[in-house]
């Protein structure tokens, strides 16, 4: 009894390991399962950005059905060149913070890029990308476009726009937490959540950036995204990440902000966090622009003298945030292109009369 006893563990040792086609199909197995996972994660997604889109559309198709275009056209003739030239003049403020968003992920990917190549890639690839969607295969297009030529390799390509998306997101979670946390009471008249509620919702949320900006200074911390790995910006950076992603988000905030008709009521750092929400929710519907959901959203839930006055400040802003920077970005993206081209014929020519010279 006692010798079969101690014979038990060397037995177990000794079991023979499974073979390795057993731990393929195992491997495979998983796989499989994970992928399953993926599918259904991404039906999900997709059915809850178009039942967003929906409930936005007939949001805001009611809405707009009782509009006067009379009333409309009125409220567009009033806004006046002011107005329109502060909205310009922050627009740029917000799109020169966005070649901000590239510049930090070169330098966190070490990689040296002129600043005028940077600002190009960033600046059109963003207004590309704002009024067609799919920012991933649109602005990412963009970017491998101008990229690619200055000789950054497309792996690098992808981690930087990781890295900007990054910066982006931060902005946007520090701009939520501090409305919620600061301004709780006015925006408990908007979510209709109770006053504490969204304190503890702001306070959470900071609390957290707060771990994350200790958890990346402790030492390099690397993530895994689509099969890219790469090493996360330290506190430096991340700090500075969160610096420009709220002032790009603050600028684009006050670029609708002075074209509003009436802003009693309505503190700018309150309306800065209910714009950034309905951005928010415009980037979840995935529709280009956050179109429809993006207006829905603040149609139903800003102060205005009325809904003509508000739906026409809300044109204005899709005028000059938008329409007005994608057609510069495909100007100089058509320039840009041109000059290369000229460039390479030039040096076609001289290669050209060079021969010619030698043959003489």
């Amino acid at each position: 009894m006692g010798s079969d006893h101690d014979q038990e563990p060397e037995a177990r040792d000794q079991a023979p390991a499974p073979p390795p086609s057993a731990r393929r199909d195992e491997r495979e197995a998983l796989a499989a399962k994970a992928e399953r996972r993926r599918k259904i994660a991404a039906r999900l997604g997709a059915g809850a950005s178009i039942l967003l889109v929906a409930v936005a559309v007939f949001v805001l198709t009611r809405t707009i059905s009782h509009l006067d275009p009379a009333l409309l056209r009125a409220a567009l003739a009033a806004t006046s060149w002011g107005q329109i030239g502060l909205g310009l003049l922050l627009t740029a403020s917000s799109f020169l913070m966005l070649t901000g968003y590239d510049a930090l992920a070169l330098r966190q990917l070490k990689l040296r890029v002129p600043y005028r190549t940077t600002a190009l890639a960033s600046f059109t690839s963003y207004a590309v990308s704002f009024n067609l969607g799919f920012p991933i295969f649109t602005g990412g297009t963009v970017r491998y476009w101008i990229y690619s030529r200055a000789g950054v390799r497309p792996g690098k390509i992808a981690s930087l726009t990781v890295v900007a998306g990054v910066t982006f997101w931060l902005g946007m979670a520090v701009v939520i937490a501090l409305g919620l946390a600061v301004e709780a009471t006015p925006l408990s008249d908007i979510d209709h959540l109770a006053v504490d509620l969204n304190r503890l919702i702001g306070v959470g949320m900071l609390v957290a950036i707060g771990v994350y900006l200790y958890w990346v200074s402790v030492r390099p911390r690397r993530a895994r995204w689509q099969g890219l790995s790469l090493e996360l910006p330290g506190l430096g950076l991340s700090l500075g990440q969160i610096a420009l992603g709220v002032m790009d988000l603050c600028s684009a905030a006050g670029a609708l902000y002075v074209l509003l008709p009436v802003h009693e009521g309505l503190g700018f750092f309150t309306f800065a966090a209910v714009y950034v929400f309905a951005s928010l929710l415009g980037i979840v519907s995935h529709a280009p622009g956050g179109i429809g959901v993006f207006e829905a959203i603040l149609l139903k839930v800003l102060p205005a003298p009325s809904q003509e006055a508000l739906l026409a400040s809300l044109l204005m802003f899709r005028i000059l945030y938008y329409v007005i920077p994608f057609v510069f970005a495909l100007a100089l993206l058509g320039a840009n292109e041109g000059g290369r081209r000229w460039d390479a014929l030039r040096e076609e020519m001289n290669r050209a009369q060079a021969d010619g010279d030698k043959d003489a």
